[in-house]
């Protein structure tokens, strides 16, 4: 079922319940089911369909939603754009991943009755008896009007920012939705709750709360960014948080100073610390953590503290290579991504028999015990709120002189959550040096904060720099990195 068509009954039920909170206002069930009927019915008056792609780029997160449903009621794929890129970007990105609709201004209200509670078939119709066309300058196409399927596209979102790379993953409407009961049943998580989620809908993590939150009925605060002037206000009212871990101890923090009736801390991403948990359980907060990626979608959670374990539904193998102490992750389950959109490159590998991986490192797991990540396989850093690719690092700064290679990774830091390590293969590199060619050719965000040098690199069997073990190496204190000064 679209999860529109779940917003659509829930209004159906509970009007008056709060559906959406954000930085320009509250949305009831009722008002958002009006907008997304609307939306669906204008997009649909457009030729917006079934088969069509609709890049969305608002920088309203109440906006955003109503336009990502419209598509989602409409049969169209939603594709979450970030609208802070600039017109270069913009178009670069585009013409790598071509969309029939581009939405860049909030929805207007479509002509005709109101879609209020319970006008979700008739907006179907609509979208479905649609005469069909094509706009020659944007490629419109009309819904074909078959009923929806579990294998529909129905959301997709870029994996690792925007800069050089392109990389957009498609998910089907199973792979979206069916995991929002087990989700609810780890978690504990309601039509009654009220759930904070405090970043950027457009990264994968905060985007899948946000709709998660809408599916199940329960109201999403949604204030588009992190800001600590507003977190004190939030809590106050939420019961669950949906977040990034290095953002759980500021939560934790103005929790214990103004308190709040918060309960459940969802945490996705990184591996959370003992002192993390031991935080949120002297201020009365549950922890349910998780490990993923946005192409495999839920792989393995903690909801106790006593480590992670497959998700519902998940297998994982850690496939080590002859002479290696850590593998990589596969998974096979009904989450995993249909891949990426426009066939674009990435980390994302499969095998004939329905595992993926994205590279991440783990150390060696059997079926019942403990899974150990130890490192992200695709790299990308998230520093002070900016998305890095390291290979956009890696390609400019392995010119300069005295660089046999180079491996670009995050570290952890208080505060930005990440910053850019950079360690080099070889001897004969010069800190200076490399810094003045940062300085030079890549943007502040990009340029490194750490440097190291290794005599080599740890590779794959493809000869590639194994970026994971790099990490994982650096991260255990490994004598042959050493600080380049």
């Amino acid at each position: 079922m679209p999860v529109a068509e779940q917003v659509m009954r829930h209004a159906a039920i509970r009007p008056h319940r709060l559906a959406v909170c954000g930085p320009e206002g509250d949305l009831t069930y009722a008002g958002l089911a009006k907008r997304i009927g609307d939306g669906a019915r204008h997009l649909s008056g457009q030729g917006v369909g079934r088969g069509a792609l609709a890049a969305i780029s608002l920088a309203d997160p109440v906006a955003l939603l109503t336009a990502v449903l419209a598509a989602d009621l409409a049969g169209a794929t939603p594709l979450v754009c970030d609208h802070a890129w600039d017109r270069e970007q913009r178009a670069r990105i585009m013409d790598a991943i071509p969309a029939d609709a581009h939405i860049v201004a909030p929805l207007p209200a479509a002509e005709g009755p109101p879609a209020g509670p319970g006008a979700s078939p008739a907006v179907r119709e609509h979208a479905g008896s649609a005469s069909p066309a094509v706009r020659a300058d944007a490629g419109f196409v009309s819904s074909a009007g078959r009923a929806c399927s579990p294998s529909d596209r129905a959301w997709a979102c870029f994996s690792s920012g925007s800069t050089g790379r392109p990389r957009a993953v498609v998910r089907t409407r199973a792979s979206w939705t069916a995991s929002f009961p087990h989700l609810n049943d780890l978690a504990g998580i309601g039509p009654d709750d009220v759930v904070l989620i405090p970043g950027p809908l457009v990264s994968s993590l905060y985007g899948f709360a946000a709709v998660h939150a809408l599916a199940t009925g329960a109201t999403a605060v949604v204030p588009g960014r992190w800001s600590d002037a507003s977190l004190t206000a939030h809590l106050r009212r939420s019961t669950v948080v949906h977040l990034v871990p290095h953002r759980l101890p500021a939560v934790l923090e103005t929790l214990r100073e103004t308190g709040g009736p918060l309960r459940t801390a969802m945490v996705g991403g990184a591996a959370l610390s003992a002192d993390a948990r031991a935080l949120a359980a002297d201020a009365g907060v549950n922890v349910v953590s998780y490990y993923g990626a946005t192409e495999l979608s839920f792989v393995a959670v903690d909801a106790d503290g006593s480590g992670l374990r497959p998700f519902p539904g998940v297998e994982i193998e850690v496939r080590t290579a002859p002479g290696q102490s850590l593998g990589e992750v596969w998974a096979r389950s009904p989450w995993l991504a249909e891949g990426y959109l426009a066939d674009a490159a990435g980390p994302l590998r499969r095998d004939g028999d329905g595992w993926m991986t994205v590279g991440d490192v783990a150390e060696p797991y059997r079926p019942g015990e403990v899974l150990r990540v130890r490192g992200r396989g695709d790299g990308a850093i998230q520093t002070g709120g900016a998305t890095v690719v390291p290979e956009d690092v890696e390609e400019v700064l392995r010119k300069a002189p005295g660089v046999g290679d180079i491996v670009v990774i995050g570290s952890p830091h208080p505060h930005l959550g990440s910053v850019v390590t950079a360690i080099v293969e070889g001897e004969g590199a010069s800190r200076a040096a490399l810094e003045a060619m940062a300085r030079g050719a890549l943007d502040a965000a990009q340029r490194p904060r750490r440097w190291y040098a290794v005599q080599n690199l740890p590779r794959t069997p493809a000869g590639k720099p194994a970026r994971g073990l790099v990490a994982a190496r650096l991260a255990g204190g490994d004598p042959g990195i050493r600080r380049l000064i």
